[in-house]
């Protein structure tokens, strides 16, 4: 747990090598929390730095009464986690709804983050529509509330929807593509229920208030400040934010590119982890040294019996050696 300057405690996960100056911070989706590493094997085979921090309402991070939760504020804790660590680079990877916070830490930071990994990150619905009829509509309704008052009314729909308290096994459901992740949910099903209980822990407040802060609340950046170079990695399968989504993004980012993984769901994290942590936290290149070089049958200064030819010059007499070049009532995934 860490006490922020406010007095609100956020939970924070850490995963792969703590003592590495490479860092990657890794926002979680919605429902969802800092609990999932998306491959252990991956992480622990890169020499990185992973941390995750919960939103608002999710694990044990503090959701004020009556504060509106909102992404620039969600990447303002992880800036202040990183200040008080002493980190001053960072990488950054946003899952799903998390990658709205990934660019926005990256908007307002540009000095602190180097690059972005943006992962199936839905685009506004106004723009790129996805939430379905049924859950605009009761959006619309929200937006006449004030927003701690539409943060309850959203939980008590979702208390209704899916039950209270919340069920890791059914929040499931709200993070993964239909057929297209059911061989990547067995595989990663322990870890999945382990994300989900965390999210759940509070009931369904801290997904409320994290589906609104990029619903009908103000996003609070401006896509247009991200400096940071940014791959878009979406699941070619994924048939509620695919590529339509990854295009929106890539016509605004300044420097960016996407990835389009085929076969692949809104889990799309799990098979692009690798990339993803390649891509923040590249490989240190390896020093170029002399000292082991191979002996060469370089004059000496030793007396010989031999006549000393006159040297033939050929070319430049100082010859350069080259150096070697260096993610109503509401209808399924509503909640990503």
């Amino acid at each position: 747990m860490f006490t922020l300057s406010s007095g609100r405690a956020i939970s924070v996960t850490e995963f792969g090598d703590r003592s590495s100056r490479q860092v990657v911070v890794f926002a979680h989706s919605a429902p969802g929390s800092s609990r999932f590493d998306p491959d252990p094997v991956v992480t622990d085979a890169h020499d990185a730095r992973i941390i995750a921090v919960d939103r608002p309402g999710y694990g044990g991070s503090d959701l004020v009464p009556f504060e509106t939760a909102a992404i620039h504020r969600n990447a303002a804790d992880i800036a202040e986690y990183l200040a008080a660590e002493g980190i001053t680079s960072v990488g950054v990877a946003g899952w799903s709804a998390g990658g709205n916070v990934a660019l926005a830490l990256a908007a307002a930071n540009p000095n602190l983050v180097s690059r972005v990994a943006v992962i199936a990150t839905p685009a506004p619905d106004e723009e790129v529509p996805w939430v379905g009829e049924e859950n605009r509509a009761m959006l619309n309704d929200l937006r006449g509330m004030p927003p701690s008052d539409a943060t309850v009314a959203l939980a008590t729909v979702f208390d209704e929807f899916n039950g209270a308290p919340p069920d890791p096994e059914t929040m499931i459901h709200d993070v993964v593509a239909p057929q297209a992740d059911d061989a990547l949910v067995d595989v990663a099903h322990d870890r999945l229920v382990s994300m989900m209980a965390a999210a759940g822990a509070q009931g369904h407040l801290g997904m409320a208030a994290d589906i609104l802060s990029y619903t009908i609340v103000p996003r609070g950046y401006d896509i247009a400040d991200v400096q940071a170079e940014t791959i878009l990695f979406y699941g070619g399968a994924d048939g509620i934010v695919g590529g339509e989504h990854a295009r929106w993004f890539e016509q605004r980012l300044l420097n960016a590119h996407v990835d389009l993984v085929p076969g692949v769901g809104h889990l799309v994290v799990i098979p692009v982890w690798e990339q993803v942590l390649s891509f923040l936290a590249p490989e240190p290149e390896p020093e170029t040294s002399t000292m082991n070089a191979e002996p060469t049958d370089e004059p000496t200064d030793e007396p010989t019996d031999e006549p000393t030819p006159e040297p033939e010059i050929e070319g430049d007499l100082a010859p350069t050696l080259a150096t070697p070049a260096g993610a109503s009532t509401p209808s399924s995934h509503f909640d990503i």
